[in-house]
C-alpha cells in the first residue's frame, strides 16, 4: 500500500509509541483510508521494527476504534461512525462547557496572554494553510482552557473520545478553518469580559459545527462513512 511508504518515525518512549503514533496521524489526515488494508509485516518493514511493536499498535488503534482486527483476515482501517462521533461530542461539549465556565472565574492575565497567543498562531497556520499545526493548536486552545480551570485530567477524557471527531475535524479545515478560528476570538472575547453565559453559548456553536460536516461529508464522501450506521436527525 502506498500510505506505507511514507510512514517515518518520531522520538518517543517506545517502538509502540512510535509506530502508533505515526498510523494515527495517517488514519486522523485521511492517508490511510477508511477501508484500507493494513499489512503487520509491511509496516514494519517500512518502518525498520519488529513486527511485535506494529502489532501492539495496531491493537491501541483497534481499542480507539480506528482498527478492525479479525482472525485470519486482512486488518482495515475502520470507516468513520456516526453514532460514535454523536456520542464523543456530547461527551466533549459536556466537560468543556463545565472547564470554560470555571476557567472564566479562575483566568489571569497571563492565562489570556497565553489564549491569545495560540488564537494568533492558528491565524498563522490558517494563513499558511497548515493543516496539522492548526489542528495541533486547536487542540491546545482547548487543552489550556481545561488547565486554567484546574481540571487537565478532564482533556485526558476529552482527547481519549475526540479521536472519533478527528478525521472530520481534519476534513473541515479545507471549508470550516476560518469558523473555527472566529470560534475561537468570539470564545475569548467572552474569556476577556469574564461573560461566562455568553461563552457557554459561542462553545456549544462551535462543538457542533462538526454535526454539519457530517452531514456534508454523507454527501460529498459517503464511502467513508460506516455503511450500516444508525441515522440520527442532525
Amino acid at each position: 500500500m502506498s500510505a506505507h511508504n511514507s510512514l517515518t518515525l518520531t522520538p518517543a518512549a517506545t517502538a509502540t509509541d512510535q509506530v502508533f503514533h505515526a498510523l494515527y496521524s495517517k488514519i486522523v489526515t485521511l492517508e490511510l483510508a477508511p477501508g484500507a488494508k493494513v499489512s503487520e509485516a509491511e509496516i514494519a518493514r517500512s518502518l525498520g521494527v519488529s513486527r511485535q511493536p506494529v502489532r501492539d499498535a495496531f491493537y491501541r488503534l483497534s481499542e480507539l476504534g480506528f482498527m478492525l482486527i479479525r482472525p485470519q483476515r486482512a486488518t482495515t482501517v475502520t470507516y468513520i461512525s456516526p453514532q460514535a462521533l454523536f456520542d464523543a461530542r456530547f461527551i466533549r461539549c459536556a466537560l468543556e462547557v463545565e472547564c470554560l465556565r470555571t476557567a472564566i472565574d479562575r483566568v489571569t492575565d497571563d492565562d489570556i496572554a497565553k489564549l491569545n497567543a495560540l488564537v494568533a498562531a492558528q491565524d498563522e497556520a490558517l494563513q499558511t494553510n497548515d493543516k496539522i499545526e492548526f489542528h495541533r493548536l486547536d487542540d491546545s486552545f482547548h487543552e489550556l482552557i481545561c488547565d486554567i480551570a484546574g481540571h487537565p485530567k478532564a482533556w485526558v477524557i476529552i482527547h481519549d473520545q475526540k479521536v472519533h471527531l478527528d478525521r472530520l475535524r481534519y476534513l473541515s479545515l479545507t471549508i470550516g478553518a476560518q469558523s473555527a478560528l472566529d470560534d475561537h476570538v468570539e470564545i475569548m472575547d467572552c474569556i476577556r469580559n469574564r461573560d461566562a453565559d455568553r461563552a457557554e453559548k459561542e462553545l456549544r456553536k462551535h462543538l457542533a459545527r462538526i454535526l454539519k460536516v457530517l452531514a456534508q461529508v454523507r454527501d460529498t464522501h459517503p464511502e467513508l462513512i460506516e455503511a450500516n450506521a444508525h441515522q440520527r436527525r442532525l
